[in-house]
C-alpha cells in the first residue's frame, strides 16, 4: 500500500504541474458560462447542514421547484456534464452509476485522468475536515463518502481526482465525488443533471480548487439564461456593486457553519417603514445559531420567526386593498410559506407591491415585483391562481438560521468576493447581461 501511495502522490503532484499552465491568472479573461434555470414539475430537494430546534445540527431538506445549472466537461477524452450550482455546499459530486431513468452519468473507467484516493492519503485524512459527515475507508481502502437527508435517503461515493474543463480552460486535478449507490427520494427529477457543484468557502469547493478568487452569476427572471463568471467582473454596464463583508467566528461555535457564505442582516424594511426589531435578534448567539447565509442552491429566503411575523405583518399591512389573502389556515406552501395571496389567473401582470429591503452591513438588497410573489404550479381557485410570498418562516421548518435563496437574487449581479471577503451586488437585467456576453439566451 505503501508504494501505491507514493504512485499516487506522485501522478498527482506532476498532474498539477503540467495542468498549471491552464489555470486562470491574474491578466487572464474571466470564463463566462450560461447559467439555465431548469423547473420541476415536483418540488426537489436539498440537503442543507442547520441548527436546529432540536439540536445538534441536522440534515434538513429544502424543497424547491427551480435549480440553477451550468454545462460543463469532465475527464480525458472529455465528457459532457450538467452540475447544479450550489453555494451551499463544499464537495462536488457526479453520477458515476449507469441507472435505467438517468439522462446523463459520467463514466469514470473511459476516463485517463480519473484517480481514485485511497483512505490513507493526506487528501482523505486532512482536507476533508470541513465535510458534513467524516469519510470512511472502504473494502478497497478507498476513501468513501456519504450525504444522508432527512427523509432518510442518501448517496454515496468514493473520493477522486479528475479535471474538469470550464470554458476554454482546463482546470488542474480536482477532489469530488463519484456517486456510485444510494437512493433518491425524487429520482426522475434528480436524473436530469449530472450532479452538483459545490461553490462554498471550503477547501475542496470547485471555486477553491479551481483557483478562483472571485466568481459571480446573475440569475434571470425570464425563461431566458443567466451567467456565470468565473474571474474577475469589470464591464462598463455593470453598475458600481454595494458590498456587504462576509460574517467571520474568530472561534469555532457548534452552530455556526465556517464555511458557508456568511453575512450579517442587520434589519429590513417595507417601503419606507423599517421593522421594529431589536438588532440582536438578527446576530448569531454564543453556540452559532442564527447566522444569515447567502445560497444559490435554496429557492427562496427564510427568516426566524420574530423576524418573519414582523414582516409578514407590515406586508399584510401594506398590500390591503392591493392583494387578495387566501383565507385557507392549513394551506402552507413548502412547509414554511403561509403568506399566499388569490390573483386571476389571466392577469398578465402583478399590480404595484410594497417594495422589501434586505438591510445588511453596508448594502441594501431590494427584493420587489415578482421576486416577491410566486405563483405556485398546478393551484388554483376557480378562476383564480394561488401566489405565495416568497419568504418563509425558519421555525416551521425547525431551522435557526437566516437563507437568503436565489428567488430573491433575480435580476441582480451577484459577485462572491473571496480574495477581500465579501458579497458585492448590484440592480441588472440578466437576460441582457448575457447577451451582452455573447451568451446563447
Amino acid at each position: 500500500m505503501a508504494f501505491h501511495e507514493l504512485l499516487v502522490q506522485l501522478f498527482i503532484i506532476s498532474f498539477v504541474l503540467l495542468q498549471s499552465k491552464n489555470c486562470l491568472s491574474s491578466n487572464q479573461s474571466p470564463i463566462v458560462l450560461t447559467l439555465r434555470t431548469q423547473k420541476h414539475r415536483t418540488p426537489i430537494s436539498t440537503p442543507r447542514l442547520f441548527s436546529t430546534t432540536s439540536r445538534p445540527p441536522d440534515k434538513l431538506l429544502f424543497h424547491h421547484n427551480v435549480t440553477l445549472t451550468v454545462s460543463l466537461s469532465a475527464g480525458s477524452p472529455l465528457q459532457n456534464i450538467t452540475m447544479v450550482l450550489d453555494t451551499g455546499s463544499e464537495l462536488s459530486w457526479l453520477h458515476c452509476k449507469k441507472e435505467p431513468n438517468f439522462n446523463s452519468i459520467f463514466n469514470p473507467t473511459a476516463s485517463k485522468t480519473y484517480t481514485e484516493i485511497p483512505c490513507n492519503s493526506t487528501t482523505c485524512e486532512t482536507r476533508t475536515r470541513d465535510l458534513p459527515l467524516p469519510v470512511s475507508c472502504d473494502p478497497s481502502k478507498l476513501c468513501h463518502f456519504i450525504i444522508s437527508y432527512a427523509d432518510a435517503s442518501s448517496v454515496e461515493g468514493n473520493l477522486a481526482f479528475e479535471t474538469f474543463q470550464v470554458g476554454s480552460m482546463t482546470g488542474p486535478a480536482t477532489v469530488f465525488g463519484c456517486m456510485n449507490s444510494g437512493f433518491s427520494s425524487n429520482s426522475e427529477e434528480d436524473a436530469k443533471t449530472t450532479g452538483l457543484m459545490g461553490m462554498n468557502r471550503g477547501s475542496l469547493s470547485f471555486v477553491n480548487q479551481m483557483g478562483f478568487r472571485k466568481f459571480s452569476y446573475c440569475i434571470s427572471d425570464r425563461d431566458s439564461s443567466g451567467v456565470l463568471l468565473l474571474g474577475e467582473a469589470s464591464f462598463s454596464w455593470l453598475k458600481p456593486l454595494n458590498y456587504t463583508p462576509l460574517f467571520e467566528m474568530s472561534a469555532p461555535l457548534p452552530y455556526f457553519d465556517r464555511v458557508a457564505y456568511s453575512v450579517q442582516l442587520e434589519g429590513i424594511k417595507v417601503s419606507d417603514k423599517v421593522l421594529s426589531l431589536p438588532k440582536s435578534v438578527f446576530v448569531p448567539d454564543h453556540t452559532g445559531a442564527g447566522q444569515t447565509t447567502v445560497d444559490s442552491g435554496t429557492q427562496f429566503t427564510f427568516l426566524l420567526g420574530p423576524v418573519y411575523s414582523a414582516l409578514k405583518t407590515e406586508f399584510l399591512l401594506q398590500s390591503k386593498g392591493i392583494l387578495r389573502v387566501l383565507n385557507e389556515p392549513r394551506y402552507v406552501f413548502q412547509g414554511a410559506m403561509d403568506l399566499c395571496y388569490l390573483i386571476e389567473s389571466t392577469r398578465a401582470t402583478l399590480p404595484n407591491l410594497p417594495v422589501v429591503n434586505l438591510m445588511f452591513q453596508g448594502a441594501e438588497m431590494s427584493v420587489s415585483g415578482q421576486r416577491l410573489l410566486y405563483r405556485v404550479p398546478g393551484e388554483v381557485r376557480g378562476k383564480d391562481s394561488v401566489w405565495c410570498f416568497t419568504f418563509g418562516n425558519s421555525d416551521l421548518l425547525g431551522i435557526e438560521s437566516f437563507v437568503i435563496g436565489h428567488h430573491q437574487q433575480q435580476n441582480v449581479w451577484m459577485e462572491y468576493d473571496l480574495e477581500n471577503s465579501r458579497i458585492g451586488f448590484a440592480e441588472v437585467r440578466c437576460d441582457l447581461a448575457g447577451q451582452r456576453l455573447g451568451l446563447d439566451v
